[in-house]
């Protein structure tokens, strides 16, 4: 079982949305999982903004009660996470994402809770395959 394991946006709106064709998956993959879990500032502005007005109270509720946690700090890992994005240029990877892929490189063994299939392409420490869950 991973210790670290890190929330993608796609993951947190199918989690707390309960109409999107994901949620059943995000639901039953959250209960394989304890809290806390991490994330990014990035991750948080996506889900969100996707999320809607309706259900965005659950995500900061959960930040709220520590059982999602933003510990990444950008500003320390800018060089590398910009190095990401241009690496993956032609994906083209995302801010949220590259922190994510960052996050998996220097937590203690990761999985990424994610619906996006970019991370099947994502690379960490350049060659080792990103360990996710997707649906």
């Amino acid at each position: 079982m991973a210790r670290s394991v890190i929330a993608d946006s796609g993951f947190l709106v199918a989690l707390v949305r309960r109409d999107d064709g994901q949620h059943a998956w995000a639901f039953d993959v959250s209960g394989q999982f304890s809290a806390p879990w991490f994330t990014c500032e990035a991750v948080l502005s996506e889900t969100f903004f996707v999320a809607g007005t309706t259900v965005r109270h659950k995500v900061a509720e959960m930040v709220r009660r520590g059982l999602l946690v933003c510990d990444f700090h950008l500003a320390g890992e800018r060089d590398v996470v910009l190095a990401l994005m241009d690496k993956y240029a032609n994906v083209p990877m995302s801010l949220a994402d590259a922190c994510l892929v960052r996050m998996s490189e220097i937590l203690p063994d990761p999985v990424v809770l994610t619906t996006d299939t970019d991370f099947r392409i994502y690379r960490r420490h350049s060659r080792l395959v990103v360990p996710c869950l997707l649906p």
